[in-house]
């Protein structure tokens, strides 16, 4: 799988914009304010449908226009698809197959696959629990398209049940009025059985992650360690492992929900459920937030990628990798162990400010960024 052609308007920098691909390795060089990566970003979201850079689309829109479009023709096997999403911030935004307009957003997902190494993955390791759940779920979703309903089937619970807990918090604490917990039985019931799905993917991803990460990660680091993940649920001990069975956690759930109901009810939230979750990063005995060296927090982010990149390869298809001008960040003998590790895909896209932070192992065909114009050297 690659991507032959890319067409914006109305993207970020962008008026408009057509950059033809092939496969192997491509460079967007320019210096940094330029839109080398709103280039690769616009690969990405076509893949994900999110942005690696903002949570919300608002930003991808031009100043002064009304909505985006992207444009992507995606090749695998002799056979061509044309993407176009057209993002409409504040409304749901449309999406269109091969020029057929009865198609949902969601319905494109899996037919383009992404790796994308970025500055922000170092949040992987240094950031805040909900970095890692994304991780994980978007690779749950690249493999498996269809566990995209699962999680918004269960965020749609979830946000109904926060609803439900806020309106009788209140109504107990403000009110002094006795609320009527009935129905929260009902969305107790149906956040662990949706819950209980996305947890039995989640734990058997990591799983599947463990020994790609420590292999990676011990090619990659110039030192020594063991890097070792571990899920950390809101619904169980600290410390327990619990199996990928969706039975035996939707009952874990229920019990959790009910032990933390007076609290939930205190607060207006839920405080169970995959959404309170961790993937535990440890290196060797020690958690790696907070005591990993930078270098040993970048070998720990790469690896992560990297292992996500060889189960989706693992699956019968190299993933676009992208590499969005992550060689700055790293030092020669780490740019030259990863370069080792990627060029062999299908695509690889790489943006760099200057030619000389790319490897001379990704010199490929290369284009010029500069002042919102594209064009090939």
């Amino acid at each position: 799988m690659y991507v032959s052609q890319l067409q914006l308007a109305d993207y970020r920098s962008y008026a408009s914009a057509h950059v033809v691909l092939e496969p192997g390795i491509s460079t967007f060089i320019g210096p940094n304010g330029q839109g080398k990566t709103n280039l690769v970003e616009a690969i990405g979201y076509v893949a994900t449908l999110g942005s690696h850079r903002v949570a919300t689309d608002a930003p991808l829109v031009r100043q002064g226009a009304e909505r985006a479009i992207v444009r992507a023709e995606l090749v695998k096997d002799g056979r061509t698809a044309l993407v176009e999403l057209e993002i409409n911030p504040g409304k749901a935004n449309r999406a269109r197959l091969n020029r057929s307009s009865a198609t949902r957003p969601r319905d494109i997902l899996g037919l383009l696959r992404t790796v994308l190494f970025a500055p922000e993955d170092l949040a992987l390791v240094k950031g805040d629990p909900g970095e890692r759940r994304r991780f994980l779920d978007e690779l749950l979703i690249a493999r498996a398209p269809r566990y995209a309903g699962v999680r918004s089937d269960y965020d749609r619970v979830l946000k109904q049940r926060n609803a439900l807990l806020k309106s009788a918090s209140a109504r107990f604490f403000k009110q002094r009025a006795e609320p009527d917990l009935s129905t929260l039985d009902v969305w107790d019931d149906h956040l662990a059985t949706a819950g209980a799905e996305l947890l039995a993917a989640r734990i058997g991803l990591v799983a599947e992650l463990q020994p790609l990460v420590a292999k990676a990660y011990g090619e990659l680091a110039s030192s020594g360690g063991l890097p070792v993940l571990h899920y950390r649920g809101s619904a169980w001990p600290e410390g327990t492992e619990v199996p990928a069975d969706r039975d035996r956690l939707a009952g874990l759930l229920r019990d959790a929900l009910v032990q933390a109901r007076p609290q939930e009810l205190q607060r207006g939230v839920s405080l169970v459920g995959p959404h309170r979750d961790d993937l535990y990063l440890r290196l060797d005995e020690l958690p790696a937030k907070g005591y990993a060296s930078q270098g040993e927090s970048w070998s720990y982010a790469l690896a992560l990628r990297l292992a996500g990149f060889e189960l989706l390869r693992a699956d019968g298809d190299d993933p676009v990798l992208i590499l969005d001008d992550v060689f700055a960040e790293l030092d020669a003998e780490r740019r030259r162990r990863l370069a080792e590790h990627v060029r062999t895909a299908e695509q690889v896209l790489v943006s760099a400010a200057v030619p000389g932070d790319i490897p001379d192992e990704l010199v490929g065909r290369r284009f010029r960024v500069q002042g919102g114009t594209v064009e090939r050297e």
